[in-house]
């Protein structure tokens, strides 16, 4: 995944402004918070790839009840760790 991804204030309130999605590292920040902040599906849509997600699930930090609700609600996301 390459270029570069720019969350919306409602989903990360901190200085940083644009996320390098060549980088892992910012993918991954990136992909944790708006899993973690999202309030609509349209946002999840928008700004998660859904096979990237599975090839990063288990390097996402993520809080216990957030990764147990996405890996109940997506049960292949428990099969890609």
């Amino acid at each position: 995944m390459t270029g570069v991804g720019q969350l919306p204030l409602r989903l990360d309130w901190s200085d940083r402004m644009v996320f390098h999605l060549e980088e892992p590292a910012e993918r991954n920040l990136m992909y944790e918070r708006v899993i973690r902040e999202a309030t609509r599906a349209d946002d999840l849509r928008s700004y998660l790839n859904d096979s990237v997600l599975r090839q990063v699930w288990t390097l996402l930090f993520l809080p216990r009840g957030v990764r147990q609700s996405w890996e109940q609600r997506f049960p292949d996301l428990r099969l890609a760790a």
